[in-house]
């Protein structure tokens, strides 16, 4: 939503600088996300009149005009042909300079020769004056723009504007309009609020209800339809101050008609519609008549954007007995739009249903000003106030007359809500002490009526002041309960001016709190083992969601925006492909990430979610490590596998386990399985195939994990264990086993692990082998073996007995046999 100052002040008083008037809109909600400085400039640009035209004598193509500028006449050569003598037209003087575009140097307009002959000026186009696109002719004004008047000046563009880029939460849809946003300037100040007041002269005969009719058909749909009728009116070009306010917030000039639609709309947030009266087909009654209803399932219809839609039975349509007309709530019909000729024009403002006209835009790619409003809610009241500022403006600006009444169907009138408010609550809520009277002062600001006191029960002491009932405004469908009105006390009071305070209760006390305090820990200890966090999409493509699950398992969206975001991702391991193909195109191809984000699958009772850690490399280990070289050494999957251990260790968890997948799946080539202690499957560990990850333009080895937090979180141990430095030394023993290709260093060190082998503190392996003197089928594993006492120090025939009985218990359960060196 786009507002400038200026217009703001039309409603409201205030004298805030720009930057302070973005910080209070800032802190009531309305978050400012840009400011754009526009108007002034234009120097030495002047109204003028073409007194004479004649051919260039040197040149077919440019004219010899003689221009007066309100001073003296001047000489001046042009190229631009949409132009005769007695207009007036835009001219810059020489000596000053047209605007330049960013990075450019402005075009200064000297006296010079063109083809021989003198110019003395420039007669601009609109594109040449940075007011338009236009660059088809030279800036043809009005018949009636005095002479000598500087250009700015006349258009209205002489003082400096600022446009502000608000962003506007869902919740207040009265916040899309300027008289909204001074609504909230007003409640802030105390200054009064300005609504323009309506007023226009109307015709004794004929009343619009002799000119049309209204039949909604579907009233859940459109609560509210009214049509009033302008008679006589003349379609032109808007007056200067009108396109230029529209020109500010972005919206194109087309006509006065349209224009003034739009302005309504911008300033009330209520959205309209002018249709050619005499192009709506007539009802059996012999008059046009406006037909609310559902359109037939492959309806054809032409937007104003001259496109032929499909329609559904779902679309709400604007029709008269023959065709339809509009798509309600979002763009009118080409075979009734305003056109230069159309002398009489029927203005709508009505109301429809929020959902319908979002699932309308959405399905035929039509997001216009007017859905965006009405996907959010327009107010009831609004709606005929909107109606009658239109055709105030329009007998105005385009002259006409109009017809007496107005056709209302309002069908089921809306009752206003009423809350109830306790003093003491709001106090307690916000952790200050405010007067009653404060309270109901700022509520009052934003057009609260206090209804009355609820009287305390009889036989009770009155200790504090009784609750008070106020009515909402129709305008405010966001305030429902009590604690909605205090939220308004607090943007009122500021919520700047609130102490903090410390929460009651622990750190931790409350079940969120814990897992929001692990979920930190997860990423503290992450970060420290090297890996940057990333934040991947809830919604992915089915194909990429088939790679880690049965199509039967996923959850679709009814209607997706779009085919890459069709369904909820069952796993994070595609979207953090995608994170790593996003950087690879950017030339930064070393990459550790992590995420940590809910899943969601279909299972046999329904939909369900869960609470999942993803783990992704790719590229160089260390690209930094002085002495590597330029390559530097690359992401194996024993990389991630260290990663996922430590964090294991460091996180308080058991010990994993892993079991290797023996053939490839549609996501990897080499994978295994991660299991707990109790063989309960916790996770995923792999190697991306390398056409997977060409078809995501990487061309590098990727290794990803994932792990369910969901399950794992309750594992987690407490409180952490600690044990004293030893006192004592190590005695280190290596080994080489050569051992059946099928054997796993998990076996190996389930075996260790059972056999108890006295004073062993550790193993480790540190090299596998293949080659000669190795037979076929099996393979070497080399391991280091750590001995250590915590009593004493091991005496060297000790250290020996327990590696050799550990030695002698490998080659029983495994067939291991010791590689000769």
């Amino acid at each position: 939503m786009k507002v400038t100052v200026q217009w703001l002040k039309q409603y409201v008083d205030f004298d805030w600088s720009v930057d302070e008037l973005a910080e209070r809109l800032t802190m009531l909600g309305l978050e400012v996300e840009g400011i754009q400085k526009v108007g002034g400039g234009m120097e030495g640009v002047v109204v003028a009149q073409v007194l004479s035209r004649e051919k260039h004598p040197n040149a077919d193509r440019l004219s010899l005009c003689r221009v007066f500028d309100g001073k003296e006449e001047r000489q001046i050569v042009c190229g631009a042909s949409n132009f005769q003598a007695g207009d007036k037209v835009a001219l810059i003087l020489p000596g000053y300079s047209l605007p330049a575009a960013p990075g450019e140097k402005p075009f200064t307009i000297r006296v010079t020769k063109i083809r021989g002959v003198e110019s003395q000026g420039m007669l601009c186009s609109e594109k040449e004056l940075g007011i338009s696109e236009n660059h088809e002719g030279i800036m043809v004004l009005p018949p009636d723009a005095p002479v000598g008047t500087p250009l700015a000046q006349y258009l209205g563009r002489d003082q400096e504007d600022y446009v502000l880029d608000l962003e506007i939460t869902p919740n207040r849809p009265d916040l899309n309009s300027v008289i909204g946003v001074a609504r909230e300037i007003a409640a802030l100040t105390g200054n009064p609020l300005r609504i323009p007041e309506v007023s226009y002269e109307e015709t004794e005969s004929p009343s619009v209800e002799e000119l049309v009719a209204v039949q909604i058909v579907e009233p859940d749909l459109c609560p509210r339809y009214t049509a009033r009728v302008v008679l006589g009116i003349r379609v032109g070009p808007s007056p200067a101050w009108l396109r230029w306010t529209l020109e500010k917030v972005g919206v194109r000039s087309i006509n006065n008609v349209v224009d003034i639609t739009n302005f309504v709309m911008l300033e009330s947030g209520q959205p309209l519609h002018a249709f050619d009266y005499h192009l709506i087909a007539k009802g059996p009654d012999g008059k046009p008549t406006i037909i609310v209803r559902r359109a037939k399932e492959g309806e054809k219809f032409t937007t104003l954007d001259d496109v032929e839609r499909t329609l559904s039975s779902e679309d709400l349509l604007i029709a008269d007995p023959e065709k339809a007309i509009a798509l309600a709530g979002v763009m009118g019909g080409a075979n009734t739009e305003i056109r230069d000729t159309t002398q009489d024009v029927l203005i709508e403002s009505a109301c429809f249903h929020t959902t319908t006209i979002r699932r309308t835009a959405r399905r035929h790619g039509l997001q216009t000003e007017a859905s965006y409003r009405f996907e959010r809610g327009v107010d009831l009241p609004t709606v005929d106030w909107a109606s009658r500022r239109c055709a105030q403006l329009i007998q105005q600006l385009a002259g006409g007359r109009v017809a007496r009444g107005v056709v209302d169907a309002y069908p089921r009138p809306r009752k206003t809500v009423q809350i109830t408010l306790r003093h003491r609550k709001v106090n307690e809520l916000l952790g200050i002490e405010l007067r009653p009277e404060e309270i109901e002062y700022y509520l009052g600001q934003l057009g609260l009526k206090k209804v009355s006191r609820q009287a305390t029960p009889v036989g009770q002491p009155q200790t504090e002041p009784e609750p008070v009932v106020f009515e909402v405004p129709s305008w405010r469908p966001d305030l429902k309960r009590e604690a909605d009105l205090i939220e308004e006390v607090c943007r009122l009071h500021g919520v700047e001016k609130i102490p903090a305070a410390t929460p009651r209760g622990g750190l931790g006390s409350h079940p969120f709190d814990r897992l929001h305090d692990e979920i930190q820990e997860v990423r503290r200890i992450l970060c420290g083992l090297g890996l940057d966090e990333c934040q991947g999409q809830s919604l992915i493509n089915r194909s990429a969601a088939c790679l880690v699950t049965e199509e039967s398992r996923l959850i679709e969206l009814e209607r997706p925006l779009s085919q890459e975001m069709d369904v909820l991702r069952p796993s994070l391991l595609p979207g953090l492909l995608d994170i790593l193909r996003h950087n690879h195109n950017r030339k930064l191809y070393d990459v550790a990430l992590f995420e940590i984000g809910k899943v969601f699958w279909q299972t046999e009772k329904g939909p369900t979610e869960a609470r999942r850690l993803g783990i992704a490399l790719m590229g160089r280990r260390n690209p930094l490590f002085w002495g590597e070289g330029p390559e530097g050494p690359q992401f194996d999957l024993f990389d991630l596998k260290g990663i996922l251990e430590t964090f294991c260790e460091q996180f308080r968890l058991p010990e994993f386990s892993y079991q290797r997948r023996p053939e490839a799946t549609p996501l990897f080539i080499q994978s295994a399985t991660i299991h707990l202690p109790n063989g309960q499957e916790i996770g995923q560990i792999g190697q991306v195939l390398p056409p997977l990850a060409r078809r995501y333009d990487i061309r590098l080895p990727v290794f990803l994990a994932e792990l369910d937090l969901e399950m794992l979180l309750p594992l987690r141990r407490k409180t952490p264990r600690y044990k004293p430095l030893p006192a004592f030394p190590e005695v280190r023993r290596d080994v080489a086993l050569v051992v059946p290709e099928e054997v796993t260093h998990a076996q190996i060190l389930e075996v260790v692990r059972k056999a108890k082998i006295p004073h062993m503190e550790r193993i480790e392996l540190f090299d596998v082998y293949h080659g000669p003197k190795i037979p076929a089928g099996h393979k070497s594993l080399a391991y280091a073996v750590t001995y250590r006492s915590r009593e004493r120090t091991l005496r060297d025939e000790e250290v020996n007995r327990a590696h050799e009985q550990l030695i002698q218990i490998l080659q029983k359960e495994l067939g291991a046999t010791v590689r000769a060196s």
